[in-house]
């Protein structure tokens, strides 16, 4: 077969550029928002806004993505993402209060949830199919490394400028994937057939989508069914995706093509990018969290910290690309090799402690990121194998929406799960500190005198000693937490491997390759 020379790595740059746009500035903003707070005089409710906001309309856009590209044509609906999320980023930049942010942050959703689940339809129809593995190679560099760096350079742009700046970084790289989409994406030969806008099934999206996602982000600070708010937006959410799904099966042309879940292999691979989307996005979130809050490591430390499983993961994006392309064995084993490996970095960090320093992370987190490299490719081709080509970008489409809902889930069930299990191993660890306990009434007499010998009253000395008992009850009770943390994550991914049996059956290939229409 013919390869397509230069302009192939040309469209591997442009949609990896657009893919790390989307991945960075979902998780960017997060160590900015204190400053957005005194510089926009906003309340941590308000500003938390900025991020819900954000992830809601990427969550509805990414499930609206196979419609759009069929209705508007992929490079052409490609493009006007990258436009839209700039001009967004933009307006975010120069808002002067919360809630002009909050709105421009939804309208660089709607830009960014088109950009991961197009960028990869583009890769695989482009592609010939003895080259698609190193592609989706690169390409997934920006989904596994975007969610991992962006925290880090959003500590370092806010120290040294200003949060404004979070945004305005993404101008110069949105003009040239703007430029190389109109200059090297071309229109597939066949083409898609799109229905009509079903407004009844839009609205539906919006609430189903829309209201799970702001549950999940707000449920922890509401004291989730406790809150009416909370329970209305149950109400609607359930409403919204159940309707949702009836109208995608009641019509012809629908928004989101869910009949594409009868084909077992796609509807099992549907499934592992959840866990997928659960995994990568919760063990980034908790890692940064414990070794800032607990370990007191600064924003730096952290990111230099994460920087080489994000390497490692590099270096075995291509290298799995290649061996993927020599049909060696099936994909299916470097899957299970890679949720083996996830599982491991999951069970070495559960007996993480207070000594534990940078070097205790290094090991477990190059394990973590060759099990990403070996998961990522195999996984998308196995789960598109059996599609034809026109149905890839609507296949996309409703991966790419389960694997974001995986991670916000992720992100929702380890946050809450971190809140009750600190106060579970807190109190049985209090227990211990009683005047029952010799061990407990000599370390509280030790600092008592401590207090006494500077000069405070028996009464401060005595508070004070026992405020320093339990402060250090629920730091260990924290690391405990943590610990139990990346158990729980890693038993997610052990549950995996067996369950990739059901990818069993004919021999699996990568989608064909498209030819595409010169211009």
């Amino acid at each position: 077969m013919k390869k397509l020379g230069f302009d192939k790595w040309i469209v591997v740059i442009t949609v990896t550029t657009a893919a790390l746009l989307q991945t960075i500035d979902s998780s960017i903003v997060n160590v900015t928002l204190n400053q957005m707070m005194g510089n926009l005089g906003a309340s941590l409710g308000d500003i938390s806004w900025v991020v819900t906001g954000y992830a809601a309309a990427s969550a509805v856009m990414i499930t609206m993505s196979g419609w759009l590209t069929a209705k508007l044509g992929r490079r052409n609906y490609f493009a006007a993402s990258i436009i839209l999320f700039t001009i967004a980023s933009i307006f975010c930049g120069t808002s002067t209060n919360v809630w002009e942010l909050v709105f421009f942050r939804v309208v660089q959703g709607i830009g960014g949830g088109g950009l991961l689940t197009t960028a990869q339809s583009i890769l695989i129809q482009t592609f010939p199919k003895e080259d698609l593995g190193i592609a989706n190679a690169i390409f997934g560099l920006g989904v596994i490394i975007g969610p991992s760096i962006g925290p880090t350079l959003g500590g370092f742009i806010t120290d040294n400028l200003s949060w404004n700046w979070v945004f305005y970084i993404n101008i110069p790289f949105g003009i040239l994937a703007t430029f190389l989409t109109y200059t090297y994406i071309k229109e597939p030969a066949e083409k898609m057939l799109a229905g009509k806008m079903d407004w009844l099934a839009l609205v539906l999206l919006v609430m189903g989508i829309g209201g799970l996602q702001i549950i999940l982000e707000k449920g922890e600070e509401k004291d989730w069914f406790d809150s009416r708010f909370i329970v209305g937006m149950s109400i609607a959410a359930g409403v919204g995706l159940i309707g949702f799904i009836w109208r995608q099966l009641a019509v012809k042309l629908p928004i989101l093509d869910l009949r594409l879940l009868r084909q077992r292999r796609f509807a099992v691979g549907t499934l592992f990018n959840f866990i997928l989307g659960f995994g990568l996005f919760a063990s980034v979130f908790i890692i940064p969290v414990f070794c800032q809050t607990i370990l007191g490591f600064t924003a730096s430390q952290t990111g230099l910290l994460l920087m080489p499983g994000s390497i490692a993961t590099g270096m075995m994006m291509p290298v799995v690309g290649g061996l993927m392309s020599k049909n060696y064995i099936s994909p299916v084993w470097y899957a299970g090799i890679g949720f083996l490996l996830f599982f491991g970095f999951c069970f070495d960090l559960s007996a993480i402690s207070l000594a534990a320093g940078p070097d205790y992370f290094f090991w477990p987190l190059i394990i973590r990121g060759i099990g990403m490299g070996l998961i990522f490719i195999p996984l998308t081709t196995v789960t598109l194998a059996d599609l034809k080509n026109i149905e890839i970008p609507q296949g996309s489409a409703l991966t790419g929406m389960i694997r974001q809902l995986g991670g916000t889930f992720g992100t929702a069930i380890m946050t809450t799960y971190i809140s009750t299990r600190t106060m579970f191993h807190a109190s049985r660890l209090g227990d211990n500190v009683s005047t029952y306990n010799p061990l407990s009434v000599d370390r509280i007499r030790q600092y008592t005198s401590l207090f006494l010998s500077k000069g405070d009253a028996l009464m401060a000395a005595t508070s004070k000693a026992y405020g320093i008992m339990q402060g250090a009850v629920m730091k260990q009770a924290l690391v405990m937490t943590y610990a139990d943390a990346f158990l729980v994550i890693g038993g997610f991914f052990l549950i995996c491997v067996p369950l990739l049996l059901l990818f069993i059956g004919k021999k699996i290939e990568a989608p064909a390759h498209t030819e595409m229409v010169m211009e």
